[in-house]
């Protein structure tokens, strides 16, 4: 007889403008588990449909969401998967666009292993898991608790920093073909209260135009092209802005003007333009006076997904930036999304 259970993970934007490495926000795309119990197989047997469905490995030992669950299992004295289970994957996140595919997978794997071992962890305890995978809070943290989200890495004492600092090759080994049960068992377990959240209020009325270029861009390569220092100036600069837009998000009714000057930044957006065509005409071109309904246009992430935040008027927004990307001869896809709850595991 089977059972089954199934965990639903929503997409995230990072940063929304000023807010670099600090601010989530999670939207209505999801990576959908349904884990049947009761199969009859010693390894998990994993299928996979969706955005990615040709790219992603589906070797237990390969696969992201299973790594970190076996991560999580370890952690809290499993030596090996739970026999007799499979998993379906149904993916709507599209891979290397700024929409958070890679923090939904890890999210995905964290509550994957509490449910597989049920360990019965704290939302706490499950971001301590996913920060020894993802290393930043922003997306991680809105993927699993939904909606408008600040987050920090808190400062640990020197123990608990070196353990939570270890490489990624430690927690996540990878698996050589000829690894057996041994390789990889005694991970490091994370310390308490890495990472530390709040949420803002959300007014309702808004929705995020997803405008979606048709190429991928890696978080590394996004982030290699940002400078090691900044002016005071700047920093000064997208302070002031976060500090407003936290609140702003949250007002009735929310006031264009006062938004679309919050939603701008000097930290990532303007050293990224090189590597999206576009980018600078559509942030200058495209304002309330153009486009009545548009609260504010930023990068997704790291891109190179274009975030425009709208009370209406959402279909002729969309067209505009996608006729700047055409002049680009860049062809985009876009969806309008709510901002979403967090992550769930039901029935």
């Amino acid at each position: 007889m089977t059972s089954s259970f199934i965990i639903r993970v929503p997409a995230t934007s990072a940063n929304i403008g000023p807010g670099f490495d600090v601010v989530g926000l999670s939207l209505s795309l999801y990576l959908t588990l349904t884990v049947t119990i009761g199969e009859n197989s010693t390894l998990p047997v994993i299928t996979y449909s969706g955005e990615g469905a040709d790219e992603v490995p589906l070797d237990p030992y390969r696969n992201l969401m299973t790594r970190v669950a076996l991560y999580v299992l370890r952690c809290n004295g499993f030596r090996i998967f739970p026999p007799n289970f499979s998993i379906h994957c149904d993916n709507q996140i599209p891979f290397g666009r700024g929409l958070g595919s890679s923090g939904a997978a890890v999210i995905a794997g964290v509550l994957l292993g509490d449910s597989l071992g049920k360990l019965n962890l704290s939302r706490e305890r499950m971001l301590d898991y996913a920060l020894m995978v993802e290393r930043h809070p922003d997306n991680v943290t809105a993927a699993l608790v939904g909606g408008f989200v600040g987050s920090y890495l808190r400062e640990l004492d020197p123990q608990a920093t070196e353990a939570a600092q270890v490489p990624l090759s430690e927690v996540l080994p990878e698996y050589p073909p000829d690894a057996g049960e041994d390789w990889g068992l005694s991970p490091p377990v994370p310390p308490l209260g890495i990472g530390h959240y709040v949420r803002f209020n959300w007014n309702s009325s808004i929705k995020a135009v997803a405008i979606i270029p048709r190429f991928e861009l890696s978080t590394a390569k996004a982030r290699a092209v940002l400078p090691e220092s900044y002016s005071r100036k700047d920093l000064v600069f997208n302070m002031q802005r976060l500090a407003v837009l936290t609140t702003a998000l949250g007002q009735t009714p929310p006031d264009p003007e006062l938004i679309f000057e919050a939603m701008k930044d000097r930290v990532h957006q303007p050293y990224r333009k090189t590597l999206i065509p576009g980018l600078p005409a559509v942030t200058s071109l495209i304002t309330p006076a153009s486009h009545p309904g548009l609260l504010g246009i930023c990068l997704s992430g790291a891109g190179p997904t274009i975030l425009a935040l709208a009370t209406h008027n959402f279909e002729n927004i969309a067209r505009k930036i996608q006729e700047i990307f055409q002049q680009e001869q860049i062809e985009v896809d876009w969806k309008i999304l709510e901002v979403a709850g967090g992550s769930t595991v039901g029935s």
